[in-house]
């Protein structure tokens, strides 16, 4: 079974973006073009919008030259940024901290125990 093959879904580096599509590096040997027709499914004024140089992709093989060790690739079809992780934020701590979820849960428990003995006493009737 071959390493790249059409339809197979891969990871890759984008190494290059020109006006008509971005180039992408897989290994010492193959490298392969994103035409900006592969893109997106709408109209793509700069693909920079889209992709990064240094930014490692999946992207979708369209078509093998062997004999070149150039890829045909596109991203249209594909969730080209998945990479199997949440991206993690930082929790950014407020002054007040705990102290509004201290000062209001009694508060809520409250209400909601009063809804649920109207829901009671209106069930009793």
């Amino acid at each position: 079974m071959a390493k790249y093959e059409k339809g197979k879904i891969v990871r890759g580096t984008i190494t290059c973006i020109e006006p008509y599509g971005a180039f992408v590096s897989f290994d010492e040997f193959y490298t392969g073009l994103i035409h900006i027709s592969e893109i997106s499914r709408g109209f793509v004024k700069d693909i920079s919008d889209f992709v990064k140089v240094g930014e490692r992709i999946y992207v979708e093989i369209l078509d093998v030259d062997s004999e070149e060790a150039h890829l045909k690739l596109s991203i249209k079809n594909i969730r080209y940024r998945m990479n199997g992780k949440p991206r993690r934020r930082k929790i950014i701590e407020t002054e007040s901290g705990f102290k509004t979820l201290e000062k209001n849960l009694p508060i809520w428990i409250g209400k909601k125990l009063e809804s649920i003995k109207k829901a009671e006493k209106s069930i009793d009737k």
